[in-house]
C-alpha cells in the first residue's frame, strides 16, 4: 500500500472516536497494553512528559515541546485530533512522522493488527512511541486525546504529569459532573511522579490533591504560583505580549505569544509552572522558555487557535468547541473592533446544544454548515435548533460554502468567525 492506502485503511477499517464518537470508545486498555508488549515497551528508553485537561492540553503541549526544542533536546510530540494530515499527530522536533514509517509500521505490524483489531487511537499511540524510540527522542510530550484513566496514552510512567483544567466535554463517556470528570483526568497521577495543575477549581482541588496524595505525588496548582497579564492581540504583528509574575519571588517575566485569545493567558500559567518543575532537572533556561512560546508555530507547527485566515474582512478560526471553550471566544470576540460580526459555526452530533448555544451572540449573522465527517450534526438540525434560541442565519451544505458566504456579505469592517468544531476548522486551514 502506498501513504494514501494506508490512511485509507486506518480510518475505514480501524474504529475512529473523532470521526464516530462514543462508537470507537474502548473502555479498557487491554489492546494498548497488548501493542506496547508486542513493540517491546518503546516509552521507557526515552523521558516522557503527560498532558490531560478539557481545554488547552493542546496549546500547552506544543509549547512545552518548543521549549524542550529551544533547549535543545530532541523533542518528539503527540497531539490529536490531527486537522488535515494524519501526520500532524507525530512530530520530532517539529517534523512529521513520515510517509514511509507510517506505511511500514502498518504492513509491518499487519498480523497482530488484524488480529487484536485495535481502535484507530490505538493503533497511533503505539506507532507514535514506536517512532519515538526509533528517533531516539530524548524527551516526548504526550498529549491525552480522551479522559486520562483509560485513555492509551496512560500506560507511560512521566517525568510530569500536567492537568490543564476541567470542564463540560465527552461527558456521556466521562461523567455529568465535574468531579467525575476530574476523576478520569486524575487517572494519569502516576506514583511518585509530580503532577501540575492548572486551574484551581473549587469542585475539584480536594480530588485531585487526595488521588496525589494517594499516590505519593508532589501536586502544585500553576494560578496560584504564577499570574499572567496578557496584553491584546495585535492583528498586524500577529503576537501579544504577556507578563508572567511569580508569586514566591515577584520575579516577572516578559515576551510575546503568537497565539491569540484570552484562555492562553491560562496556559501560559501552567507552562511557567511546568518550567519551575522542569527546569533544574532539565537545565532550562528562562530564554529557552521565553524563546520556545515565541517560536511555538514556527517550531512545532500549531494551528488553529485563534487563528487569522484572512483579512478585508478580518476572518479568524479557533477549534475551542465545548462549553468553556466558546465562553472564552464568544468573549475574546466581544472585544475585537468590528462592525458586524459573521459566525460559520458548525458541531458534532453528539454535541448538548443546550449548552453551547445559549452562549453564543445574539448579535451575530450566522451560516450553520457540517463538516465532512460522519460524526458531524447535520446543518439543518443545527439550523433548526439554533433558531428556536434566538440565533438567526442560514445553512449551508458545507464549510466553504458557508465560508464564501460569509466573506460576501461581509463589509471590509466586518469580523468573521469560523469554529464550533476542530473539523470545521480543517476545512478553512
Amino acid at each position: 500500500m502506498n501513504y494514501r492506502e494506508t490512511v485509507d485503511y486506518m480510518f475505514s477499517q480501524l474504529p475512529a472516536y473523532h470521526r464516530l464518537g462514543k462508537a470507537a470508545y474502548k473502555s479498557d486498555l487491554h489492546n494498548t497494553l497488548a501493542l506496547d508488549e508486542y513493540l517491546g515497551h518503546p516509552h521507557r528508553d526515552y523521558k516522557t512528559i503527560h498532558v490531560a485537561g478539557t481545554n488547552g492540553k493542546g496549546s500547552v503541549s506544543h509549547t512545552t515541546a518548543s521549549v524542550l526544542m529551544e533547549a535543545g533536546y530532541r523533542t518528539g510530540l503527540y497531539t490529536s485530533p490531527h486537522l488535515k494530515d494524519f501526520r500532524e499527530r507525530i512530530r520530532v522536533n517539529g517534523e512529521m512522522i513520515s510517509k514511509r514509517f507510517v506505511i511500514d509500521f502498518v504492513s509491518k505490524n499487519s498480523e497482530i493488527l488484524n488480529s487484536l483489531k485495535p481502535s484507530f487511537f490505538e493503533m497511533t499511540v503505539a506507532m507514535a512511541l514506536q517512532y519515538f524510540r526509533e528517533m531516539t527522542v530524548d524527551v516526548a510530550v504526550i498529549e491525552v486525546g480522551l479522559g486520562g484513566r483509560l485513555d492509551s496514552t496512560n500506560i507511560i510512567i512521566p517525568v510530569l504529569s500536567v492537568i490543564t483544567n476541567i470542564g463540560h466535554d465527552h461527558m456521556d463517556l466521562l461523567g455529568d459532573t465535574l468531579e467525575k470528570i476530574a476523576a478520569e483526568k486524575a487517572g494519569i497521577i502516576k506514583e511518585n511522579v509530580p503532577v501540575v495543575i492548572g486551574e484551581t477549581q473549587s469542585g475539584t482541588r480536594k480530588l485531585f490533591e487526595a488521588k496525589a496524595a494517594e499516590m505519593n505525588s508532589r501536586i502544585v496548582f500553576a494560578d496560584q504560583n504564577f499570574m499572567c497579564t496578557l496584553g491584546e492581540f495585535d492583528f498586524s504583528f500577529l503576537a501579544a505580549g504577556y507578563s508572567i509574575l511569580e508569586a514566591g519571588t515577584g520575579v516577572a517575566i516578559t515576551g510575546k505569544t503568537p497565539l491569540g485569545g484570552e484562555y492562553q493567558g491560562r496556559n501560559l500559567q501552567t507552562l511557567f509552572q511546568i518550567f519551575s518543575l522542569l527546569e533544574k532537572p532539565f537545565g532550562l533556561t528562562r530564554d529557552a522558555l521565553v524563546r520556545g512560546i515565541e517560536n511555538v508555530i514556527s517550531n512545532t507547527g500549531l494551528a488553529g487557535r485563534w487563528q487569522v485566515i484572512g483579512r478585508d474582512p478580518l476572518t479568524i478560526c479557533d477549534t475551542g468547541h465545548n462549553r468553556e471553550g466558546l465562553q472564552y471566544i464568544v468573549h475574546q470576540l466581544g472585544r475585537v473592533r468590528k462592525k458586524g460580526l459573521r459566525m460559520v459555526i458548525g458541531f458534532v452530533s453528539d454535541k448538548d446544544l443546550s449548552l453551547v448555544l445559549p452562549l453564543l451572540p445574539r448579535d451575530a449573522v450566522y451560516y450553520f454548515t457540517k463538516a465532512p465527517v460522519p460524526r458531524a450534526m447535520d446543518e439543518k438540525l443545527l439550523l433548526e435548533a439554533a433558531d428556536a434560541a434566538g440565533l438567526a442565519g442560514s445553512s449551508f451544505p458545507d464549510v466553504r460554502s458557508a465560508l464564501e458566504a460569509a466573506r460576501k456579505d461581509s463589509s471590509a469592517d466586518d469580523l468573521v468567525f469560523v469554529g464550533g468544531s476542530t473539523f470545521v476548522v480543517a476545512e478553512v486551514l
